[in-house]
């Protein structure tokens, strides 16, 4: 098995808000890897007391030892415990109902001899290459589909779409979000390659379209999963104005992080 795990901040004088990584049992059978993305708050009150990156740490790394620990137990319900995990370490402190409480995309893939499970939630990537080289992009694209229109200013977005029907969820402090990912279970004899990415790194084929899925997938299996990093920070720098149209970028530079698994 080949794994390689990847996270950069996108300034290097800002923590990293992502959170990555690779689970392996010591019975050797099977594994599972975690993704997040925070999502970093505007300006202004938050209702929480804490960073998003001490949200990310306690979130995924509560994910990742229910993934382990517990593999009978569906991937929906291992990450519910984990935002309840994750809300009770706060509750007394902060308002949890508030819309801008620490929050994050997730990407969750586990694997056993006999199956490979996912659950996406929100703009990361999973993407799967089965056996016979197709590579398929598992994505929640709720976000996505929304009008430019619908997303003009912040407070219309907590106000309508943040976390609510019609819009679009992430990981925040409500356990039942949970069941509204992306999930489904694979053959594990049918898939050949994961790959988890962060929109940051996704940027390369979403914002930037250097190539597809595919085409993404194929350069971190030959040069790595730093090189498809250093090249998104390329083309940031390259256009760091936002000139190119197609863009609609809301940062120069995000935090970037990858994980590869050859199963």
């Amino acid at each position: 098995m080949r794994t390689e795990l990847v996270s950069e901040p996108g300034l290097a004088d800002h923590p990293n808000e992502d959170f990555a990584s690779v689970g392996l049992p010591a019975s050797g059978q099977g594994g599972s890897l975690v993704v997040l993305d925070g999502v970093t708050p505007p300006r202004g009150a938050t209702g929480c007391l804490h960073s998003v990156p001490w949200f990310t740490a306690r979130l995924g790394g509560a994910l990742t030892e229910l993934t382990v620990s517990l593999p009978d137990v569906p991937l929906t319900e291992a990450l519910s415990r984990a935002i309840a995990r994750t809300s009770s370490a706060h509750a007394e402190t902060c308002d949890l109902s508030h819309p801008r409480t620490p929050q994050a995309t997730v990407v969750v893939a586990r694997w056993s001899p006999a199956t490979v499970e996912y659950l996406v939630l929100s703009d990361s990537a999973l993407l799967v290459e089965a056996t016979d080289g197709t590579v398929t992009a598992l994505l929640d694209d709720r976000l996505a589909r929304l009008p430019r229109s619908a997303l003009a200013t912040e407070a219309s977005v907590d106000s309508r779409l943040r976390n609510k029907e019609g819009g679009f969820f992430t990981a925040a402090a409500d356990p039942s979000v949970a069941a509204r990912a992306v999930t489904g279970t694979l053959p594990r004899d049918g898939v050949r390659t994961l790959a988890a990415l962060t929109d940051g790194a996704g940027r390369w084929v979403e914002k930037f379209r250097e190539g597809d899925w595919a085409d993404c997938l194929a350069l971190v299996r030959k040069q790595g999963a730093q090189a498809l990093v250093d090249r998104v920070r390329e083309l940031e720098r390259a256009d760091a104005a936002g000139a190119r149209a197609f863009l609609g970028r809301g940062k120069t530079h995000d935090d970037a992080t990858v994980v590869y698994v050859e199963l």
